[in-house]
């Protein structure tokens, strides 16, 4: 498993995202927003995914955009991630976009490792993900949702599904009294993804700020 580190190392919040290719020139802008966005100091481990549709998928589900199917690999890269989070003075936040975001709510389902949940943009048209979540609940304190105001505008009936599927997710969320929030973004799925995802890790960090460890 690839990693890279940003940040402060002696930090007791670590943030945790999964990224492709696609995304590990823009982290460190993304950090750099992050900070503009929170005074708390924190070091921040991106998780290079090599096989994105198959690291990241909880389940197997047939393609809906291009030709490559999603895979199972998830229950895999979690056991990875929680390798790194074996420090008990540390507070442990998972986040990412897209895919990497459904990941991330995911594994708040499986563990509760994660005093909060940074889901920008994520994939919650995922089949089968919304039953999943309500059957076996998420227990993170704190969930961020995001998407953008055009992603829902698709002629992909299966990804047009998302702006339903994420006004569920939160409504579930907000009866569940889970500390939570469903922001809007300007544009389609691909604009400021660095920025979206800082916005997520900064506004779940602030809102459990009083429970990080060794404060």
């Amino acid at each position: 498993m690839v990693v890279y580190k940003y940040g402060d190392p002696e930090a007791n919040i670590v943030l945790i995202q999964p990224v492709g290719d696609h995304d590990v020139h823009d982290i460190e802008n993304e950090v750099s927003e992050i900070m503009k966005r929170t005074s708390l100091e924190f070091r921040m481990i991106a998780v290079k995914v090599d096989r994105w549709n198959q690291d990241l998928s909880p389940w197997r589900a047939p393609a809906v955009f291009g030709n490559e199917d999603f895979g199972e690999g998830a229950s895999a890269l979690l056991a990875q991630i929680l390798e790194l989070c074996k420090d008990e003075s540390k507070t442990y936040y998972l986040g990412g976009y897209s895919l990497a975001g459904l990941f991330a709510l995911w594994a708040s389902c499986r563990t509760d490792r994660f005093a909060g949940i940074a889901a920008a943009s994520p994939s919650v048209w995922f089949p089968g993900f919304l039953s999943y979540v309500k059957e076996y609940g998420i227990a993170s304190p704190a969930v961020y949702l995001s998407l953008g105001n055009r992603e829902e505008r698709t002629k992909n009936q299966v990804m047009a599904a998302v702006g339903d599927c994420i006004r569920e997710l939160y409504g579930w969320l907000q009866e569940q009294e889970i500390d939570s929030i469903l922001e809007w973004n300007q544009g389609n799925h691909f604009k400021e993804p660095g920025i979206r995802t800082a916005k997520a890790f900064a506004w779940v960090m602030e809102r459990t700020k009083g429970t990080i460890r060794g404060r």
